[in-house]
Protein backbone atom coordinates (compact mmCIF):
# COMPACT_ATOMS: atom_id res chain seq x y z
CA UNK A 1 0.00 0.00 0.00
CA UNK A 2 1.53 3.40 -0.75
CA UNK A 3 0.62 6.48 1.83
CA UNK A 4 1.19 9.80 0.43
CA UNK A 5 1.39 12.79 3.55
CA UNK A 6 3.50 16.05 3.61
CA UNK A 7 7.05 16.76 4.00
CA UNK A 8 8.54 18.21 7.20
CA UNK A 9 12.08 19.15 8.20
CA UNK A 10 12.31 15.68 9.35
CA UNK A 11 12.54 14.10 5.48
CA UNK A 12 15.26 16.56 4.33
CA UNK A 13 17.84 13.72 4.88
CA UNK A 14 15.33 11.18 3.00
CA UNK A 15 15.29 13.79 0.19
CA UNK A 16 19.30 14.41 -0.11
CA UNK A 17 19.60 10.40 -0.36
CA UNK A 18 17.22 10.07 -2.89
CA UNK A 19 18.75 12.92 -4.48
CA UNK A 20 22.29 11.36 -4.12
CA UNK A 21 21.05 8.03 -5.42
CA UNK A 22 19.79 9.67 -8.83
CA UNK A 23 23.05 11.83 -8.78
CA UNK A 24 21.02 15.17 -9.17
CA UNK A 25 22.82 18.21 -8.14
CA UNK A 26 20.59 19.52 -5.74
CA UNK A 27 21.71 20.33 -2.59
CA UNK A 28 20.38 20.15 1.35
CA UNK A 29 19.55 24.16 1.14
CA UNK A 30 17.41 23.40 -1.93
CA UNK A 31 14.98 21.09 -0.45
CA UNK A 32 14.95 23.42 3.15
CA UNK A 33 14.09 26.14 0.10
CA UNK A 34 11.10 23.82 -1.16
CA UNK A 35 10.00 23.42 2.09
CA UNK A 36 9.88 26.90 2.51
CA UNK A 37 8.62 28.15 -0.27
CA UNK A 38 5.24 25.94 -0.27
CA UNK A 39 5.29 23.90 2.92
CA UNK A 40 2.27 22.48 2.49
CA UNK A 41 2.90 21.24 -1.44
CA UNK A 42 5.94 19.08 -0.35
CA UNK A 43 5.49 15.29 0.13
CA UNK A 44 6.61 12.14 0.93
CA UNK A 45 5.63 8.56 -0.36
CA UNK A 46 5.69 5.74 2.28
CA UNK A 47 5.50 2.26 1.13
CA UNK A 48 6.54 -1.06 3.10
CA UNK A 49 6.52 0.71 6.00
CA UNK A 50 9.27 3.14 5.18
CA UNK A 51 9.37 6.79 3.55
CA UNK A 52 10.43 5.70 -0.24
CA UNK A 53 9.85 9.13 -2.47
CA UNK A 54 9.75 12.69 -2.65
CA UNK A 55 8.09 15.51 -4.64
CA UNK A 56 7.68 19.10 -4.29
CA UNK A 57 5.39 22.12 -5.64
CA UNK A 58 5.68 25.55 -5.65
CA UNK A 59 2.78 28.10 -6.68
CA UNK A 60 3.35 31.15 -8.49
CA UNK A 61 -0.13 32.72 -8.18
CA UNK A 62 -2.00 31.11 -10.74
CA UNK A 63 1.18 28.76 -11.98
CA UNK A 64 2.59 26.53 -10.24
CA UNK A 65 5.82 23.80 -10.45
CA UNK A 66 6.09 20.23 -9.68
CA UNK A 67 9.81 19.00 -9.01
CA UNK A 68 12.19 16.26 -6.87
CA UNK A 69 9.61 13.24 -8.40
CA UNK A 70 12.08 10.69 -6.74
CA UNK A 71 11.73 7.53 -5.22
CA UNK A 72 14.38 5.02 -3.92
CA UNK A 73 15.12 2.96 -6.56
CA UNK A 74 14.83 -0.20 -4.88
CA UNK A 75 10.91 0.37 -5.25
CA UNK A 76 10.80 1.91 -8.84
CA UNK A 77 8.04 0.25 -10.82
CA UNK A 78 5.33 0.18 -8.45
CA UNK A 79 3.40 3.25 -9.23
CA UNK A 80 5.21 5.02 -6.43
CA UNK A 81 6.04 8.26 -8.84
CA UNK A 82 2.30 8.49 -10.63
CA UNK A 83 0.89 8.46 -7.00
CA UNK A 84 3.23 11.22 -5.89
CA UNK A 85 2.38 13.12 -9.25
CA UNK A 86 -1.46 12.69 -9.04
CA UNK A 87 -1.53 13.79 -4.94
CA UNK A 88 0.49 16.54 -5.88
CA UNK A 89 -1.55 17.67 -8.80
CA UNK A 90 -4.93 17.17 -6.65
CA UNK A 91 -3.35 20.12 -3.94
CA UNK A 92 -2.34 22.26 -6.75
CA UNK A 93 -6.23 21.50 -8.21
CA UNK A 94 -7.28 22.87 -4.67
CA UNK A 95 -5.53 25.77 -4.72
CA UNK A 96 -6.70 25.99 -8.14
CA UNK A 97 -3.97 27.03 -10.14
CA UNK A 98 -4.25 27.43 -13.79
CA UNK A 99 -1.30 26.17 -15.32
CA UNK A 100 0.99 23.26 -13.90
CA UNK A 101 4.52 23.43 -15.44
CA UNK A 102 7.55 20.93 -14.71
CA UNK A 103 11.38 20.03 -16.62
CA UNK A 104 11.08 15.89 -17.12
CA UNK A 105 13.65 13.73 -17.51
CA UNK A 106 13.50 11.55 -20.67
CA UNK A 107 12.63 8.79 -18.32
CA UNK A 108 9.42 10.77 -16.61
CA UNK A 109 8.12 12.15 -19.63
CA UNK A 110 5.70 9.75 -20.91
CA UNK A 111 4.75 9.03 -17.46
CA UNK A 112 3.81 12.98 -17.75
CA UNK A 113 2.25 12.69 -20.69
CA UNK A 114 -0.45 10.07 -18.94
CA UNK A 115 -1.38 12.47 -16.62
CA UNK A 116 -2.48 15.15 -19.11
CA UNK A 117 1.23 17.07 -19.54
CA UNK A 118 1.95 18.46 -22.98
CA UNK A 119 5.54 19.27 -24.21
CA UNK A 120 6.75 22.61 -24.69
CA UNK A 121 10.20 23.02 -25.60
CA UNK A 122 13.52 21.08 -25.14
CA UNK A 123 16.06 21.98 -22.94
CA UNK A 124 19.93 20.78 -22.89
CA UNK A 125 22.01 20.36 -19.77
CA UNK A 126 25.57 21.76 -20.47
CA UNK A 127 28.31 20.81 -18.75
CA UNK A 128 32.57 21.04 -18.22
CA UNK A 129 34.96 22.84 -16.57
CA UNK A 130 34.50 26.38 -16.89
CA UNK A 131 37.57 27.80 -19.09
CA UNK A 132 39.55 31.49 -17.98
CA UNK A 133 38.26 34.42 -19.06
CA UNK A 134 37.48 38.48 -18.66
CA UNK A 135 35.10 39.66 -16.40
CA UNK A 136 32.25 42.12 -17.87
CA UNK A 137 33.11 45.61 -17.46
CA UNK A 138 29.17 46.26 -18.02
CA UNK A 139 28.04 43.86 -15.03
CA UNK A 140 27.28 45.12 -11.79
CA UNK A 141 26.58 43.22 -8.45
CA UNK A 142 22.81 43.59 -7.71
CA UNK A 143 22.13 45.44 -5.03
CA UNK A 144 18.88 45.22 -3.04
CA UNK A 145 17.67 48.83 -4.22
CA UNK A 146 16.92 47.03 -7.63
CA UNK A 147 15.80 43.53 -6.50
CA UNK A 148 12.17 44.38 -7.35
CA UNK A 149 13.38 45.80 -10.77
CA UNK A 150 14.54 41.89 -11.58
CA UNK A 151 11.90 40.63 -11.00
CA UNK A 152 9.30 42.32 -12.66
CA UNK A 153 12.22 42.09 -15.44
CA UNK A 154 12.06 38.42 -14.75
CA UNK A 155 8.01 38.42 -15.08
CA UNK A 156 7.97 40.32 -18.21
CA UNK A 157 10.34 37.74 -19.90
CA UNK A 158 8.75 34.52 -18.01
CA UNK A 159 5.49 35.42 -18.20
CA UNK A 160 5.86 34.56 -14.28
CA UNK A 161 5.78 36.17 -10.89
CA UNK A 162 8.37 34.01 -9.58
CA UNK A 163 8.98 36.93 -7.01
CA UNK A 164 9.49 34.72 -4.25
CA UNK A 165 11.54 32.24 -5.25
CA UNK A 166 13.86 34.78 -6.64
CA UNK A 167 13.91 36.36 -3.95
CA UNK A 168 14.69 33.54 -1.11
CA UNK A 169 17.81 33.02 -4.14
CA UNK A 170 18.69 36.72 -3.47
CA UNK A 171 18.53 36.17 0.73
CA UNK A 172 20.87 33.15 0.08
CA UNK A 173 22.89 34.00 -2.66
CA UNK A 174 23.79 38.11 -2.69
CA UNK A 175 26.72 38.66 -3.73
CA UNK A 176 26.19 36.46 -6.90
CA UNK A 177 23.33 38.45 -8.23
CA UNK A 178 24.75 40.26 -11.44
CA UNK A 179 22.75 42.61 -13.91
CA UNK A 180 23.26 44.64 -17.13
CA UNK A 181 21.64 47.85 -16.71
CA UNK A 182 21.28 50.45 -19.55
CA UNK A 183 20.21 53.63 -18.62
CA UNK A 184 18.63 52.53 -15.19
CA UNK A 185 16.92 49.86 -17.21
CA UNK A 186 16.93 46.34 -16.10
CA UNK A 187 18.55 44.04 -19.43
CA UNK A 188 19.64 41.16 -17.79
CA UNK A 189 20.63 38.85 -14.93
CA UNK A 190 22.35 36.23 -13.90
CA UNK A 191 22.69 34.26 -10.83
CA UNK A 192 25.10 31.04 -9.28
CA UNK A 193 25.00 28.67 -6.75
CA UNK A 194 27.13 25.59 -5.52
CA UNK A 195 24.94 22.12 -6.13
CA UNK A 196 26.36 18.91 -5.38
CA UNK A 197 28.18 17.53 -8.24
CA UNK A 198 28.77 21.05 -9.58
CA UNK A 199 28.05 24.99 -9.58
CA UNK A 200 24.87 25.55 -11.13
CA UNK A 201 24.55 28.99 -13.29
CA UNK A 202 21.38 30.17 -13.63
CA UNK A 203 18.37 31.77 -14.23
CA UNK A 204 20.06 33.87 -16.98
CA UNK A 205 17.16 36.11 -18.16
CA UNK A 206 18.32 38.77 -20.23
CA UNK A 207 17.97 40.86 -24.41
CA UNK A 208 19.98 39.09 -26.70
CA UNK A 209 23.14 41.68 -26.23
CA UNK A 210 23.23 41.54 -22.47
CA UNK A 211 23.09 37.33 -22.41
CA UNK A 212 25.95 36.87 -23.84
CA UNK A 213 27.18 39.29 -21.79
CA UNK A 214 26.35 37.71 -18.89
CA UNK A 215 27.05 34.23 -19.60
CA UNK A 216 30.53 34.95 -20.60
CA UNK A 217 31.10 36.61 -17.02
CA UNK A 218 29.81 33.85 -14.96
CA UNK A 219 31.96 31.35 -16.86
CA UNK A 220 35.32 33.87 -15.74
CA UNK A 221 34.03 33.67 -12.36
CA UNK A 222 33.80 29.77 -12.12
CA UNK A 223 37.00 29.42 -13.62
CA UNK A 224 38.20 25.83 -13.26
CA UNK A 225 35.20 24.84 -11.74
CA UNK A 226 32.40 22.08 -12.81
CA UNK A 227 29.39 23.58 -13.92
CA UNK A 228 26.25 23.40 -15.62
CA UNK A 229 24.32 25.54 -17.08
CA UNK A 230 20.48 24.32 -18.44
CA UNK A 231 19.67 25.99 -21.94
CA UNK A 232 16.67 25.87 -24.17
CA UNK A 233 17.68 24.46 -27.24
CA UNK A 234 15.77 27.44 -29.56
CA UNK A 235 18.25 29.84 -28.06
CA UNK A 236 21.06 28.95 -30.61
CA UNK A 237 23.16 32.11 -29.37
CA UNK A 238 23.16 30.33 -25.71
CA UNK A 239 23.70 27.29 -26.93
CA UNK A 240 26.57 28.22 -29.39
CA UNK A 241 28.46 30.36 -26.72
CA UNK A 242 28.17 27.06 -24.27
CA UNK A 243 29.71 24.90 -27.11
CA UNK A 244 32.46 27.37 -27.52
CA UNK A 245 33.42 27.55 -24.13
CA UNK A 246 34.12 23.99 -24.50
CA UNK A 247 30.96 22.81 -22.41
CA UNK A 248 29.03 19.67 -23.69
CA UNK A 249 25.23 18.22 -23.43
CA UNK A 250 24.80 15.64 -20.62
CA UNK A 251 21.31 14.95 -20.76
CA UNK A 252 18.12 16.61 -21.75
CA UNK A 253 15.00 17.82 -20.53
CA UNK A 254 11.26 18.64 -21.70
CA UNK A 255 9.43 21.24 -20.48
CA UNK A 256 6.22 20.56 -20.27
CA UNK A 257 2.64 22.41 -19.14
CA UNK A 258 -0.69 20.94 -17.96
CA UNK A 259 -3.56 23.60 -18.16
CA UNK A 260 -3.60 27.09 -20.09
CA UNK A 261 -0.51 27.25 -22.16
CA UNK A 262 2.36 30.53 -20.57
CA UNK A 263 3.96 32.21 -23.64
CA UNK A 264 7.76 32.96 -22.24
CA UNK A 265 10.35 34.37 -24.13
CA UNK A 266 12.28 31.31 -24.79
CA UNK A 267 15.52 33.74 -26.31
CA UNK A 268 15.45 35.92 -23.23
CA UNK A 269 16.05 32.35 -21.37
CA UNK A 270 19.74 32.11 -21.71
CA UNK A 271 19.77 29.36 -18.97
CA UNK A 272 17.07 28.60 -16.56
CA UNK A 273 17.10 27.99 -12.80
CA UNK A 274 16.93 23.99 -12.81
CA UNK A 275 14.42 21.71 -13.33
CA UNK A 276 13.13 22.53 -9.98
CA UNK A 277 11.20 26.07 -10.92
CA UNK A 278 12.78 27.23 -14.53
Amino acid sequence: MIKIRQMTIDDVQLGLRLTRQAGWNQTESDILRFLKLEPEGCFVAEHGGGAVGTTATCVFGSLAWIAMVLVDVDVRGKGIGTELLRYSLNYLDKRKVKTVRLDATSAGQPIYEKLGFTPEYQLARFEGIAPSGKRGALITKAAPAIYASIIEFDERMSGTNRGKMLSSLFEEFPDDIHVVRKEDKIEGFIMSRPGANAIQIGPCIATEDAGSVLLHDALAHCTAESVFIDIPVDNAKAVILAESNGLRIQRYFMRMYRGERIRDNIKAIWSSSGPEKG
